[in-house]
Parts: C-alpha cells; sequence; structure tokens
C-alpha cells in the first residue's frame, strides 16, 4: 500500500510502498478515504525539538483519518459492535487499560498513551489496523468530516467541560480547533460567542461558524470590547486556544470573577503568571485540556454533528491527494489554511 512516512530523522516526509498492516484479533482494518493533516504533521515534517524528542523513524504519519471497514479480527468480529462495510473514524489515542487514569475512567490521561502516527504507525496510508475498542461507527456522517472528529473533539471537550447554556464565550486563538470551538459553544447555547486572533482569515472562518463578534487581536482593544459587551463583568468561560504566554495573560484578564478558564493551546516556552492577582483572587477555574474524554468526548460530538447542530465544514479549506503532502504543509505552515484534508481513497 502506499503511505507516507517519516523513514529518517530530518525534515520532510516519503511517499513509499509499504506492507499492508495485519489485522490482529481484536483489530479492525480500515481502508482510508480521508485523513486530516494537523499542527503536529507540521511538526513532524520539520523535525523541531519536539518531533526529533518523541518520533523513532520509520512511522508512518498521520492521525486524523475515516475510512471504510474492510476486515475483523476473529475477536472484534464476535463482538458484534462492528461490521465489514461500515464507515467508522477512530479516537487516535491507544491506552492501556491499567494504569490509574484508566481505571479511573479518564483514559485520556492514560500513563503509556501511544498515538497514532506518532508512537506507531498512523493514517497517512491506504489502510490502517485499529484496535477495535477505538473504533466509531459514523452512521451517516460523511468520511471528510469523520476524519476531523479527532480535532473537532478537542473543541467539544475544550467547550463543554463548562456550563455553557446561556453563557458567554470568549474563544482566543481562531486555528481549526478555534474555530470548531466557536460552534460547539453556539451549537451548546451559548448567550455570546466572541472569537479572537491576528489572522483576518481565521476570524472569517469563526464568523461562518457563528461567532457573534470578532475581534482582531492586532488592531482592536480585545480586552476592552469584552468589557463592553459584558457590561463590565468579562466573560464566563474563555477558551485558550492560541498556547501563547500573551493568550493566558488575556485569557485570565478576560474572565470574570468567579469564571473558568480551559486551556487547551500548547506553549512552546513558560508563561508568567501573577497566581494572587490573576487567579486566586478573582476565584478562577483553570482546567488542562488533553485530547478527547474517552468517550464520553466522542457521543457527544457524533449527537451534535448527527442532529444538524453543529457543522464543521466552513473550517474546511483544503484538499489535496496524498501524494502532495508537501503543499498541505507548505499552506498549514504559511497561515492560509482552516483544515486541510487529505483525499486518499473516495
Amino acid at each position: 500500500m502506499r503511505a507516507l512516512v517519516k523513514a529518517a530523522p530530518g525534515p520532510g516526509m516519503v511517499l513509499q510502498d509499504v506492507p499492508v498492516p495485519r489485522c490482529g484479533p481484536s483489530d479492525a482494518l480500515i481502508r482510508v478515504h480521508h485523513a486530516g493533516v494537523c499542527g503536529t504533521d507540521l511538526h513532524i515534517w520539520e523535525w523541531d525539538h519536539w518531533a526529533s524528542g518523541r518520533l523513532r523513524p520509520p512511522v508512518v504519519v498521520g492521525h486524523e483519518f475515516a475510512g471504510e471497514i474492510v476486515q475483523l479480527g476473529r475477536e472484534a468480529d464476535a463482538a458484534g459492535l462492528l461490521a465489514v462495510g461500515d464507515l467508522v473514524t477512530a479516537e487516535g489515542h491507544i491506552v492501556c487499560g491499567h494504569c490509574l487514569q484508566c481505571r479511573l475512567g479518564a483514559g485520556h490521561l492514560c500513563q503509556r498513551t501511544q498515538i497514532i502516527g506518532v508512537d506507531r504507525d498512523g493514517a497517512f496510508a491506504d489502510y490502517i489496523a485499529m484496535p477495535a475498542s477505538n473504533v466509531m461507527r459514523l452512521d451517516g456522517i460523511p468520511t471528510e468530516i469523520g476524519a476531523i472528529m479527532d480535532p473537532m473533539g478537542n473543541a467539544v471537550h475544550t467547550v463543554l467541560e463548562a456550563s455553557v447554556p446561556g453563557s458567554t464565550v470568549l474563544v482566543l486563538g481562531c486555528g481549526p480547533i478555534g474555530c470548531f470551538a466557536v460552534g460547539v459553544a453556539r451549537a451548546a447555547g451559548a448567550s455570546l460567542v466572541i472569537a479572537s486572533d491576528f489572522n483576518p482569515m481565521r476570524l472569517d472562518i469563526a464568523a461562518r461558524m457563528g461567532a457573534h463578534v470578532t475581534l482582531n487581536a492586532g488592531s482592536d482593544d480585545v480586552l476592552a470590547r469584552v468589557r463592553e459587551l459584558t457590561g463590565g463583568d468579562g466573560v464566563d468561560l474563555v477558551c485558550e486556544m492560541s498556547g501563547h504566554p500573551s493568550g493566558h495573560a488575556q485569557a485570565f484578564a478576560a474572565a470574570r470573577l468567579g469564571g473558568r478558564v480551559n486551556l487547551l493551546g500548547t506553549p512552546s516556552r513558560a508563561t508568567e503568571v501573577d497566581f494572587a492577582r490573576d487567579v486566586i483572587f478573582k476565584g478562577l477555574t483553570l482546567y488542562g485540556v488533553t485530547g478527547r474524554k474517552m468517550y464520553q468526548t466522542w457521543h457527544q460530538m457524533r449527537r451534535f454533528l448527527r442532529a444538524g447542530q453543529l457543522d464543521p465544514r466552513p473550517v474546511i479549506t483544503h484538499r489535496y491527494p496524498l501524494e502532495c503532502i508537501a503543499e498541505a504543509i507548505q499552506v498549514i505552515k504559511a497561515g492560509q489554511a482552516g483544515k486541510v484534508i487529505l483525499d486518499i481513497a473516495t
């Protein structure tokens, strides 16, 4: 089969012919129809400090995908929950099931997590074998949308960890996951959703995802506008999606007294925080978001999608065949894309 492989340390990926993965007794072998390209794949392409410290080439890249089951292992077939021909997506974190976090029902925090496309072979390929327990039927959701349910799930987790109905929400950072968060907040019943970013294209996508107000952090006084829009109180919930130290400072300042800041953006350097002033005396609740709750987030997301309450299609801006990965990476790197999709088998 064809696969995009990080064959050796250093920049880039190569399209290679590799063996079709073996379908174990508890696995599903899936023919990949669509795959999403994300910031993690950019890190792997550029072979930055994180990638060089984490990956052990050769490895097939890609962790966001959807496709069709073509084979089930004996145990997976006997369970009767999946069938050959089902269109599916999958949770890309393979967890151990035995550590304290898994036993407490917090598998998304598993101490031994393996991520497809990072720690084991991934989905930028014609086929991928996945544990059947990680696989979810799409039940009418198109595979193009199924392929981006992984990052969309990060947004669902970030937003729905708060009490959203009737609340005021600020989304700081409108990359694809931030734009998804805007749509989730609207779907969940927020009364006001404000989106902030420096990139006009991303702000346009956020508006199409349902933001009531978009603010350009380069030209608007974000904090002043937030206070104006909330009667001087600040917002109930800030979703910090940028991971930038200035975004953290703005998040703490924009939240109301007793408000909540849910943090998904991953910083590349340390953030200095005046905890007494910005957190303790404001009575803020901070929540760090890692992946998707397994599998509460997936069920919530699938219900929103199937009901038509959440439409992520405005976030999808580019589509490429598998062999055009360099172009896909470049458009992401240039900041001129929302979500980029690889058409692998359609």
